[in-house]
């Protein structure tokens, strides 16, 4: 359920043909998470559901980033790859190699367990930067609610199944998981009726944006002034004129009958 809760999400962006303001980090840093847990699934013995569950999880998620790849813009295209590169790559392959090193086998399940621990927590915590933006925005637009409500659900059941089957690196960080999930519906129903706001791409546009339409206004009417300060110059001038002129005709006019005279 968790791993196909975005499937909406992923229909609106292939509809239009935009990642608009989704992004990305939830996604590889749950596919991370999937991976490290299907190597200590492979440590382990007896861990066949971690393994199904978690290659599954390997499938989809590398199946959502593919598609946000295609449809993301350039910037967020190559910000996407360094990430994969960096920790899908990187990251993982130093903590495999690291690890494999390690010749007791029981201590090194207890090393990829906290590891996997830690990079857990990060997918329950992954989502905290759409928080950020719907604080900021208050607007829930690119909050993906069935996500969090999966995500929610899934740390419940996954606490009890390490409780019950006595492995703390699969309980423990579904403790804090189900805090994050719950806070992320807790803020989706504080501010689903709030008025949606601006793309998060022109957010932080927004006040330069509106300083310069008031400066452009400013301008406006500086202009208009002056122009009618112009144009009001222009018609006393031109009465000026016109005063002179009769002037110098009727001068010449009582100029006329002496010249006949004469």
């Amino acid at each position: 359920m968790v791993y196909l809760a975005p499937l909406p999400t992923f229909y609106r962006i292939f509809k239009k043909k935009s990642t608009e303001g989704f992004q990305s980090i939830p996604y590889s840093v749950a596919l991370f998470s999937a991976m490290l847990m299907l190597y200590y699934a492979f440590l382990k013995t007896n861990a066949f559901m971690l393994i199904t569950i978690n290659s599954v999880g390997c499938i989809i998620e590398t199946s959502y980033l593919v598609m946000y790849m295609i449809y993301a813009p350039a910037k967020t295209r190559i910000y996407t790859a360094k990430l994969l590169v960096l920790f899908n790559v990187g990251v993982y392959g130093v903590i495999i190699l690291s690890t494999y090193l390690i010749p007791n086998h029981f201590l090194r399940i207890k090393v990829v367990g906290w590891i996997s621990v830690v990079f857990s927590v990060c997918v329950f915590a992954a989502p905290l930067s759409i928080m950020r933006l719907v604080i900021r925005t208050r607007s829930v637009e690119f909050m993906s609610f069935p996500l969090s409500f999966c995500l929610t659900l899934c740390a419940v059941m996954w606490f009890f199944y390490g409780l019950l089957v006595r492995d703390l690196f699969i309980a423990a960080p579904n403790i804090l998981g189900f805090a994050f999930g719950l806070a992320q519906m807790i803020m989706y129903l504080m501010f689903k009726n709030s008025k949606k706001s601006l793309l998060p791409e022109f957010g932080l546009n927004q006040i330069p944006n509106v300083v310069a339409v008031n400066d452009i206004v400013a301008s406006d009417s500086q202009l208009k002034t002056e122009d009618t300060k112009r144009s009001s110059e222009a018609e006393e001038n031109q009465s000026t004129e016109s005063m002179t002129n009769d002037r110098r005709a009727a001068d010449a006019a009582a100029a006329e009958p002496n010249e006949s005279i004469v």
